[in-house]
């Protein structure tokens, strides 16, 4: 159901219970208005890190944005959200924070959340940011592995974008593993597909990655 829907739903149980007498039906209303919370809350989380990315000032109410996304979804039994919820967890912890040791624990935990409901986009986040952290941990051959899976799932769904912006990822490890005609290839595609896609943010990343790695 949407939003709405679980809102109307809920006033609905609300004069079930008051004029009709059945109080029973106050228990699906809270989950109904629960599900709402989860989803605004995770939402709203998502809002303020985009904001963080651009104007780099950390709000705290991230985080507890995200926590309270985790907590309602994990007491509705959504484990697609609470995977979602707890990936963003962890994307704070190490975007933010720059604190990969309280990220990955979480980004473990999502994957096992993601990977039980199916949710391939979830789990090509939580991929894509575990290989950002086996980067920086000076794992390259596992930061490639998850880099490549993610982008394959994201091939999949057709979630160019993503896929234009893991390849950026790509190019750094390849050009660090001294492939720097992959890395040039790996550019090429990304531009195409951003520019396809009209994904300017992915664009400004690749300008950024030829400078600094000094390809055409």
């Amino acid at each position: 159901m949407t939003a709405d829907e679980r809102i109307e739903q809920a006033q609905l149980l609300y004069e079930r219970a008051v004029f009709g007498g059945d109080s029973s039906a106050l228990a699906s209303a809270d989950r109904n208005l629960d599900a709402v919370e989860a989803d605004l809350a995770l939402t709203r989380g998502k809002v303020i890190h985009a904001r963080f990315l651009e104007e780099r000032v950390e709000d705290a109410r991230e985080l507890e944005l995200f926590e309270h996304a985790v907590e309602l979804y994990g007491r509705l039994g959504d484990v697609r959200g609470e995977g979602e919820a707890v990936f963003w967890v962890g994307a704070f912890h190490q975007v933010v924070r720059d604190d990969a040791g309280a990220a990955v624990p979480a980004f473990d935990r999502a994957l096992d959340l993601a990977t039980r409901a199916g949710d391939r986009l979830t789990t090509s986040y939580v991929l894509r940011h575990l290989g950002f952290a086996d980067h920086m941990a000076g794992r390259l051959d596992e930061a490639r592995a998850r880099f490549e899976e993610s982008t394959r799932l994201r091939r999949e769904l057709g979630f160019l974008p993503g896929v234009a912006a893991n390849l950026v990822g790509l190019a750094y490890l390849a050009a660090q593993q001294e492939r720097r005609d992959d890395a040039s290839a790996l550019l090429k595609e990304a531009t195409e597909l951003a520019e396809r896609t009209d994904s300017q943010g992915v664009l400004r990343w690749v300008a950024g990655a030829r400078e600094e790695l000094s390809l055409p």
